[in-house]
């Protein structure tokens, strides 16, 4: 007996074909925040690694950005825009619930009727937004899916509130995923994911300013003992060991973090000379646009070379997590 349905042919695989990512020019130093703020340059440094980050102007908008990131990454893989047909936004800033940002990204990218949809999932939500990708490619639901994930955290922050304002900033990366042509190509490995959703108010947004609240230390503490596993998980899915992983971006939440986690991985087998993701120093934290950010800067900056094996892990509110191994395009 036959299906009763005609399927769309499936891949093998899915796979990053181009990258590309903004940032806005306006640079805030800890110096800039120390003289509207009870803080200073050495405070922030030893806390969480950061040295300056980046301010959207007020005139630039959450589009704005994810446009820009989504058309480099486009360009980046060869493609014109009507070769896309699927759109996923990874935010958790846009300013309004509806329209959504994907499709008015798609519009301004020039992409034609794209299936288009925001996903939130926070600062895991580019690592999410991946994995939904690489199973529309794999399951012939789509041909090329342009994944972007961008934040305008200034809009949600209190500025004379140090525990937040020296963290967050702005900024979009994207990536194009397209089908692997046979087993050997395949790029993007399975998704490990999952919540801790009794920590959710760790970091929420306050009803009454709506504001950005971090519960710090509780985040700390949380985010340098439970993903190091989540890490291992996702290398162990790609069938690969620590040893496999040539370079290690996770999410860019604080400096201290990332070294930690990549401490545990070294632990665990990974290399010494295994490169890990620092963009947070001059980028601060983008929440769902850290990771491709990090991504494309260090491929830009020869940090991560074409055919490299990546690991990227992403963790934030929710409290939500999820990790995959990549090939670099």
């Amino acid at each position: 007996m036959t299906g009763r349905f005609t399927l769309a042919p499936t891949a093998p695989g899915a796979r990053i074909i181009g990258l590309g990512s903004t940032q806005p020019e306006n640079v805030v130093t800890n110096d800039d925040l120390a003289a509207r703020m009870d803080t200073n340059d050495q405070w922030i440094r030893e806390r969480v690694g950061i040295q300056s980050r980046r301010i959207a102007e007020q005139g630039t908008s959450l589009v704005d950005m994810a446009s820009e990131a989504g058309e480099l990454a486009v360009k980046d893989a060869g493609l014109n825009p009507a070769d896309v047909d699927t759109v996923i936004l990874a935010t958790c800033t846009m300013p309004n619930p509806i329209p959504n940002g994907a499709a008015q990204t798609a519009e301004r990218i020039g992409i034609p009727a794209p299936g288009a949809f925001d996903l939130n999932a926070a600062c895991a939500g580019f690592c999410y937004a991946m994995g939904n990708a690489a199973d529309l490619v794999r399951a012939g639901s789509a041909r090329n899916v342009l994944v972007i994930g961008a934040e305008k955290l200034s809009d949600w922050v209190d500025w004379t509130d140090r525990s937040t304002a020296i963290i967050f900033a702005d900024g979009a990366g994207a990536a194009v995923v397209g089908a692997a042509p046979d087993a050997e190509s395949v790029g993007i490995g399975p998704l490990t994911w999952g919540s801790a959703g009794d920590m959710a108010q760790a970091i929420h947004i306050k009803s009454d300013n709506n504001m950005l609240h971090q519960e710090g230390q509780a985040v700390f503490r949380w985010a340098t003992t439970k993903i190091a596993p989540v890490a291992l998980r996702a290398i162990e899915l790609a069938g690969l060991t620590p040893a496999d992983i040539d370079v290690f971006i996770p999410h860019q939440a604080n400096l201290r973090i990332v070294e930690a986690v990549a401490k545990r991985l070294r632990k665990e087998g990974a290399r010494e000379d295994m490169r890990v993701a620092d963009d947070i120093v001059h980028s601060g934290n983008t929440s769902s646009a850290s990771i491709p950010l990090a991504l494309d800067h260090m491929r830009r900056d020869g940090r991560v070379r074409s055919g490299e094996t990546v690991l990227l892990v992403g963790f934030g509110a929710g409290l939500s997590y999820a990790g995959q191994v990549v090939v670099c395009p």
